[in-house]
């Protein structure tokens, strides 16, 4: 799934420290993402029954993996400043309670997709789950620096759910929407690793600052900025968008590509910070640019005719 960095959540009361589990804000971006492909699939205004229990079902699978991965990584977020607090870490929740919490929040989710969406849509939003929680974390994660350009598939996958959910099938709109988020979660990760890189190391797992130095990983940033940049024009050349979105597509690319260079070329802390921060903008300014695009978009058209 897609991931960002979050606040601490209080976690008080056992009500509080089960939705800790959910990664709140992590899942807030995943359903923002597959609701504006929702929004996208369809010409005009969607079923909001339909694209409510979408919205419903991936929330919940989404709340549900990010929990697992919580099991998974309690040993790990122990050891880390930003992830210490936690309930699994600070053995609040048992792996019993969290993996049932994380099981009924899957089952309930799944039922809502396959009876009132439809059979493909959760088929999708489960090997998600099964991607994020099973392949990347427990996988990937450990054993290989480019963790998160591989596990990156399943964190893509949010507007193609949506997309799927509306129409029934997934068609290339939806794969360039993947697409884009695929490229983008690189240097979005890796600016937050450069900065966190003690934090890693602590933690024993092979991120790119570790393996190959920060050097080569502040360059992968630039060269990964400069692909996504390509990638984000896609929507506009495929006709999917108009010049509103190539216009906030232009402008966003450029604003992550120079953050990109400014920090291969002078590098600090706060700098990858800025980085990682403006990355979350990036994506979440962009993919409101295709929905304004698609509502208002025709009606520019008409008025400049």
């Amino acid at each position: 799934m897609v991931q960002i960095l979050v606040a601490p959540v209080p976690t008080t009361s056992k009500w509080s420290q089960f939705y800790a589990l959910t990664k709140p804000r992590v899942v807030q971006l995943i359903v923002f993402c597959a609701l504006i492909g929702m929004l996208l699939a369809e010409p005009g205004w969607p079923d909001w029954r339909l694209a409510g229990a979408a919205t419903l079902g991936i929330w919940l699978v989404a709340a549900a993996a990010a929990a697992f991965n919580c099991i998974v990584e309690q040993h790990i977020d122990s050891r880390m400043q930003r992830t210490a607090w936690r309930p699994t870490a600070k053995g609040q929740l048992t792996n019993t309670q969290t993996l049932a919490f994380s099981a009924g929040l899957c089952t309930v989710g799944s039922a809502i997709l396959y009876a009132w969406v439809n059979p493909l849509t959760m088929w999708l939003t489960f090997a998600t789950f099964v991607g994020y929680a099973v392949i990347y974390t427990v996988v990937l994660k450990p054993a290989t620096p480019q963790n998160i350009v591989i596990g990156g598939a399943s964190g893509a996958m949010p507007p193609v759910l949506g997309w799927a959910a509306m129409t029934g099938d997934v068609g290339p709109e939806a794969l360039m929407l993947c697409l884009i988020i695929f490229l983008w979660t690189p240097p979005h990760f890796w600016a937050l690793a450069l900065y966190r890189v003690e934090d890693y190391r602590k933690a024993g797992l092979p991120m790119l600052p570790i393996t190959h130095g920060s050097a080569f990983t502040r360059l992968q940033v630039l060269l990964y900025t400069v692909v996504l940049f390509a990638a984000t024009l896609l929507p506009y050349v495929y006709g999917m968008s108009g010049l509103i979105y190539l216009a906030s597509a232009v402008a966003l690319g450029v604003g992550f590509m120079v953050y990109a260079w400014q920090l291969w070329r002078d590098y600090s802390d706060a700098l990858a910070r800025r980085t990682f921060r403006f990355s979350i903008w990036h994506l979440s300014l962009l993919f409101l640019a295709l929905l304004i695009d698609h509502y208002l978009g025709p009606w520019l058209s008409y008025l400049v005719r």
